[in-house]
């Protein structure tokens, strides 16, 4: 990013991307890395849960089950912790310092999961989004869709590659999947001026292409950037 005329390095932005199990966003977040990368635009690209040591710490106890005998309003609440350390620890030093943050998963996630899915009450889910995000709101939503059936021969594929179980979520019936993506639809309804919606069952290649063109549409300096290069 360019220095303002004051001598201080401009904001960096912030781009998420959500969506249901196996649809491709840690695909898609490295390839709009990359392609920022090659612009001489520091990215910095990272995950939710997760992100930073302590968040890690809680994704793997989250993942594996752990709180679900506590009920979905705890597990809410370790999704926030980890959530609000993410952003002070990670997320907003590097927008301060001027970096592009692509982040896999952030509070949309929470709200489709453990709220509008979990049954959570949305007044504690507005309350921890205000709590853990400290003012860190996405500049930029890309909500990746796919029919539930699709996603699950993604995920059996991508298991039986690597030789891993499926987490806790990726072994939820179809039912669950199918209202987690209705959620997602619902979340990029509610907030159209930030959330871009795009089919995300086609090839990994053009998807990155049509998201590039969206990023560049929505941020006017990339177009400083294309032509520095």
């Amino acid at each position: 990013m360019q220095s303002s005329d004051n001598g201080s390095r401009e904001r960096g932005r912030f781009i998420t991307f959500e969506g249901g199990e196996g649809v491709g966003k840690s695909t898609q977040v490295r390839h709009l890395a990359a392609r920022l990368g090659a612009f001489h635009i520091s990215a910095v690209q990272t995950r939710e849960p997760g992100g930073t040591p302590k968040a890690e710490a809680l994704r793997s106890f989250i993942l594996r089950g752990s709180p679900e005998s506590w009920g979905v309003g705890a597990e809410a609440v370790l999704f926030a912790a980890a959530r609000l350390d993410h952003v002070n620890e990670l997320i907003a030093p590097s927008i301060a310092a001027g970096k592009w943050v692509i982040c896999d998963r952030f509070a949309d996630s929470t709200r489709a999961y453990q709220g509008l899915t979990g049954g959570v009450d949305e007044r504690l889910i507005d309350a921890l989004e205000v709590l853990a995000l400290n003012g860190q709101r996405p500049d930029l939503t890309i909500i990746l869709d796919m029919e539930p059936e699709t996603s699950f021969a993604r995920i059996r594929k991508r298991a039986q590659a690597k030789g891993e179980a499926a987490d806790r979520y990726e072994r939820e019936d179809f039912e669950f999947h199918r209202r987690l993506r209705d959620n997602f639809l619902s979340v990029a309804e509610n907030e159209p001026e930030r959330c871009v919606v795009l089919a995300a069952d086609t090839d990994e290649e053009g998807l990155a292409e049509v998201i590039w063109t969206i990023v560049k549409a929505r941020f006017p300096e990339l177009a400083e950037a294309e032509q520095a290069v």
